[in-house]
């Protein structure tokens, strides 16, 4: 019997990977990475107005040549027997289009226009808009439709990045048509089926992030989008009705992806999905297990079956949504705005007089200054770790706050600041190091905590993602916060892993999401055990870490 492979692309915050896999055993055949031009200079992008904004040309660029690549490389005769592709992006992040689908970047009036972009998900320029959708929803007597959202919306998601768009930009108000995730996007875009009244939308995206669910036949009211604004009018019936799971067949590649890629035109495409979702089923997610993408932020995953569930509403969590995991089950989301970004960000502040002192002195070579700059950058960190790990917990008095980026889980807040207390003139960067990963820490068992306070139990806790597979410093604090062991997956690349599995579901070779999981799973490389005298320790600091929280976050500061 041939062999069957499917494709699996995963887009990330700076670039896409796409990957080849063998479904009868998971085994990698190729993949290959394309970091966004565009992106990579900063176009479109004002990080101090947290405006943060991707062309659509960088991911249609990305994907036509990472999955060229990943097939030049793999074995000949490879394109032959790919039988489905699928796609995971981040989220939430959608696009304004015309009626044919388009995104507006993509026509002449708009190319070089930021709000005709693909509105990246760690964009917070929607913070006012956000704040509104909450009010409201507590307040005009109808439902509320932000109650499978965990209760509060966040900037970060759909409905209230699109109304920031319509209000700072009339051009653009009158051109948009519709509007599309880019999860939904990708797919419609490789089956030539663009429309946006026809096109399948994710359950996944639609779920948590658009306020879509089935007890009000869809996304919120009418009469509920118009009080919110009266540029809202309309604009529910040239949107959507019906979501799918990513287990259901979006259409089969068109004659011009067909032959752009070098594939077969039966090849299967399936609904999109969001990174963290299908990252946790690569990651071999099951019931009651917390499967955490680590990153530049956290998306933490978690799945329960229905009947357990029930009507029970988490509160202060990123949504509950009937099969946006895994099929049949309902899947929780939670996670933190910044977690990577953290360290980045510190790095970044210590080497200020690295790039903008050393990087223009004229006592070296500019080829040789190049590399010290090169080499202080990917040295940092590791180098601070080391430091950090041997500075015992709790005595260096320092205490941070994770908000850098606003809060994600629990209780959606974006305007909310980062803070650091206990700083002396004995502070030295390890010190300070170790209480930002301790934060990022503290963070994570807040959200453990809720779910937990929720009636939710956690059974255990499984990591993926950059910081879970490259920094064993970070692993062991987080591991000593929650006082569980984490379990490390293998792959190094959940995401896309998760989005062939996906595939492998809708091309047909597995029924199930779990029977995909158990022939193509890679299994997990790494466990990290508490220490029982440093989980004590913490016990303490986590106790001041909640009430400096507190006092921040009604101190007015932020």
């Amino acid at each position: 019997m041939s062999s069957k492979y499917t494709i699996g692309i995963d887009y990330g915050t700076d670039s896409v990977r796409a990957v080849i896999i063998d479904t009868a055993n998971g085994r990698e055949l190729a993949s290959s990475v394309f970091e966004y031009p565009r992106w990579k200079q900063g176009k479109y992008c004002d990080p101090a107005r947290n405006r943060f904004r991707q062309h659509p040309l960088d991911y249609l660029e990305g994907l036509e040549v990472t999955v060229k690549d990943a097939l030049f490389h793999a074995p000949s005769g490879t394109a032959a027997q790919v039988v489905a592709i699928s796609v995971d992006t981040t989220g939430s992040t959608p696009v304004a289009v015309n009626r044919e689908g388009v995104p507006l970047a993509m026509t002449d009036e708009f190319r070089e226009n930021p709000n005709a972009m693909f509105i990246l998900w760690k964009d917070h320029t929607a913070i006012q808009e956000a704040a509104e959708i909450n009010k409201l929803a507590r307040s005009w007597k109808g439902e509320d439709y932000t109650k499978f959202e965990g209760g509060v919306y966040s900037s970060e998601w759909f409905w209230a990045k699109l109304l920031h768009v319509l209000r700072e930009d009339n051009t653009m108000r009158d051109a948009a048509f519709s509007w599309v995730e880019h999860c939904d996007w990708i797919p419609a875009v490789l089956t030539g089926n663009t429309h946006p009244l026809s096109l399948k939308r994710s359950r996944c995206a639609a779920g948590h992030k658009a306020m879509w669910h089935p007890d009000w036949h869809g996304l919120p009211s009418e009469d509920f989008l118009v009080t919110l604004d009266p540029l809202l009018k309309g604009l529910r019936e040239r949107l959507y009705h019906d979501t799918y799971t990513s287990d259901v067949r979006a259409g089969t590649l068109s004659r011009e992806w067909a032959d752009k890629l070098g594939l077969p035109l039966h090849v299967a495409v399936g609904v999109g999905a969001f990174d963290a979702h299908l990252g946790a089923v690569g990651g071999e997610i099951k019931p009651y297990y917390l499967s955490k993408v680590m990153g530049t932020s956290t998306c933490d995953m978690l799945v329960a079956p229905k009947d357990a569930v029930g009507d029970h509403l988490v509160k202060g969590i990123c949504g509950q949504v009937d099969g946006s995991i895994t099929p049949g089950l309902v899947g929780l989301e939670a996670g933190q705005s910044a977690f990577g970004d953290v360290y980045a960000w510190f790095r970044d502040v210590l080497l200020w007089p690295v790039e903008n002192i050393l990087g223009k002195s004229s006592l070296i070579d500019e080829a040789t200054r190049n590399k010290l700059v090169r080499e202080l950058a990917d040295s940092l960190i590791p180098v601070l770790s080391e430091a950090a790990e041997k500075v015992p917990v709790g005595e260096s008095g320092v205490l941070a706050l994770d908000w850098l980026n606003g809060r994600r889980t629990p209780d959606a807040n974006q305007e909310l600041k980062g803070a650091i207390a206990g700083l002396t003139l004995g502070s030295d960067a390890p010190k300070i190091f170790r209480a930002l990963v301790e934060a990022t820490a503290f963070g994570t068992k807040m959200i453990v905590d809720r779910f937990i306070a929720e009636g939710v139990r956690i059974d255990g806790i499984i990591a993926l993602g950059g910081v879970a597979k490259k920094s064993p410093f970070v692993m062991q604090v987080v591991s000593d916060v929650l006082n569980m062991p984490i379990q490390v997956a293998r792959s190094e690349q959940a995401c896309a892993l998760g989005s062939a599995m996906a595939a492998a579901v809708v091309g047909g070779v597995y029924k199930t999401f779990g029977d995909a999981q158990e022939k193509m799973g890679n299994g997990f490389e790494k466990e990290y055990l508490p220490n029982p005298e440093n989980a004590q320790k913490y016990k303490n600091l986590y106790n001041r870490y909640k009430q400096f929280g507190t006092l921040v976050e009604n101190s007015g500061l932020n």
